[in-house]
């Protein structure tokens, strides 16, 4: 094997460094998987997976498998300081990336899966119980050399690798060896965390009781599964140990009896809300937790490593098979950091507002929430979650400033000939570049034909879009697709005779009119050489 062709290696067998793999997998990229530990965790952090999450597992072939674990649910409802029923949040328009908003899961079936899917894939090597000890750059810049040995070994093996990508969690082993540190805030605050079984609750959303004397969050599960969650008053418990189980049946008895054999997992947390100062040093690459942890109100700490791996996974893939030089991975931090900050820093500000304990705070904040419920567009902003930051890449692989750029585009259903069997788009768009032509005219497209377009070694997928209730051309030089219910149009029609260049993760990266393309050529091409 060539330099060019040296594995990439994984560092971690949680849900990131599982999702990550298989998304490499799946494109074809070799893969060596190291996990400190002898198997995945039996222990259900983790409990939300949102619908951008689940259009990340879809471009791998695992959307279905997924959905047979979930509990496909209907958001988070809010409770007020006494108790009542503040607002329930649904998030925005329900499937608009194909999936449900959020979904409920357990940590531990979820590993397994994307383990079992793993090893069915002849590009990964799967290595659990092994620690990594070292990685060193290689003199010649063809990659990195990583030392590995399993527990109780002295010796250790050297592998030489392409990239390492870091999904080791938030007490990260690559990123204490590369010095890199993390800023932000270590809260004090100790909260109980307790994973039961037996449960009566079978309500498919989270509640958050904003309580100031107990604020409390309760997630029902699958099969009488419940998460519990509580903030422990001075003396209840210390961070990183396990409650004794009459402290925790004390605080679960006004929602439920509880034996001893009906918990699978309880402890005692205090969360940091903390970013890595650097995502990439040389051939490293930091994900999930090892970047960036956040307190969980949010439920965005998993989600949010799984936005990485799918902004990383096809520009591995890319540099990799030689379809683009490694300055293409510098829009990795370039793209996520924002997002992935913001998030943490809502995260901390839904913390404070819903779990306070000030209750002159809860008072106001109740008041307001009341009365933001009486106006339509207060009422949207809280129960269709318009509060939560939007994903949008202001840097990195991106061109101009029309208003789609940056954001992602959504899943809607698309009619695509001879057939008309209706289908989700990401079907059509595959795994590579696209670029579509939103109502555009074949002399708009033959302006392409006459422009440096860096497609002699960047795949990117041509495709007509038709809206206005038109039917596409059964053979034609481009595939075409259109409208089946109004979403496609509801999507596109500001980029109506324009071309929209859309990135393998689905985000927009130019919108652009004949006379861009030029300009978009040459940013794609300086970004990918």
């Amino acid at each position: 094997m060539t330099a060019a062709q040296l594995p990439v290696l994984v560092v971690g067998g949680g849900p990131v460094g599982l999702t990550v793999a298989n998304l490499l997998a799946a494109r074809g990229v070799p893969l060596i998987l190291v996990e400190r530990n002898a198997s995945t965790s039996d222990e259900a952090k983790a409990i939300s997976l949102d619908d951008e999450s689940l259009r990340t597992l879809q471009t791998a072939g695992l959307a279905d498998k997924v959905l047979e674990i979930v509990v496909p649910g209907t958001g988070t409802r809010y409770y007020d300081r006494k108790g009542r029923p503040l607002f329930h949040a649904r998030g925005p328009e329900p499937y608009r990336l194909g999936f449900p908003f959020k979904n409920q899961f357990a940590q531990p079936e979820l590993e397994k899966l994307l383990l079992d899917e793993l090893k069915s894939r002849p590009q990964a090597d799967i290595r659990f119980a092994t620690e990594l000890v070292s990685v060193t750059e290689n003199p010649d810049g063809t990659g990195a050399t990583a030392a590995i040995r399993e527990p109780g070994e002295t010796e250790t093996e050297d592998l030489p690798v392409s990239w390492v990508l870091a999904c080791d969690g938030g007490r990260s082993t690559v990123r204490e060896l590369h010095g890199i540190d993390m800023t932000g805030t270590s809260h004090q605050e100790v909260w109980l965390v307790a994973d039961t079984t037996g449960d009566h609750h079978d309500e498919r959303y989270g509640m958050h009781h904003g309580t100031p004397d107990r604020p409390t969050v309760i997630v029902p599960g699958r099969g009488g599964r419940c998460r519990y969650e509580f903030l422990l008053h001075p003396g209840e418990g210390e961070k990183g140990t396990s409650p004794d189980f009459e402290t925790l049946r004390r605080l679960v008895a006004p929602y439920r009896p509880l034996t001893e054999d009906q918990v699978e997992r309880c402890t005692a947390y205090a969360f940091n809300a903390v970013v890595a100062d650097r995502w990439r040093d040389g051939h490293v690459l930091l994900l999930g937790d090892a970047a960036h942890m956040m307190p969980p109100f949010a439920g965005q700490g998993l989600n949010s490593g799984v936005r990485d791996a799918a902004n990383v996974a096809w520009k591995i893939d890319d540099v990799w098979h030689g379809r683009a030089g490694e300055s293409l991975l510098d829009t990795y931090e370039a793209e996520r950091r924002p997002h992935a900050t913001a998030m943490v820093r809502y995260s901390e500000r839904l913390g404070d507002v819903v779990m306070t304990t000030d209750r002159r705070r809860a008072l106001v904040r109740d008041i307001a929430a009341r009365t933001l419920l009486r106006i339509p567009p207060g009422r949207r902003y809280l129960t269709e979650m318009r509060f939560r930051p939007h994903a949008r890449h202001e840097a990195g692989l991106v061109v101009g400033d029309h208003a789609l750029t940056g954001t992602q585009l959504p899943q809607p259903r698309v009619l695509v000939p001879p057939s008309l069997h209706p289908q989700w788009f990401d079907q059509v768009l595959g795994q590579s570049f696209a670029l579509l032509g939103i109502n555009v005219p074949d002399a708009a497209w033959q302006c392409l034909d006459g422009t440096q377009w860096p497609d002699d070694k960047l795949e990117i997928k041509r495709i007509d879009v038709l809206l206005d209730d038109r039917l596409p051309p059964a053979t034609a030089a481009r595939e075409a697709v259109a409208d089946a219910d109004g979403r496609l149009e509801e999507a596109l029609a500001a980029a109506r005779n324009r071309f929209v260049l859309v990135k393998p993760d689905r985000y927009i990266a130019a919108v652009m009119g004949p006379d861009d393309i030029p300009a978009v050529a040459e940013a794609l091409r300086r970004n990918t050489r």
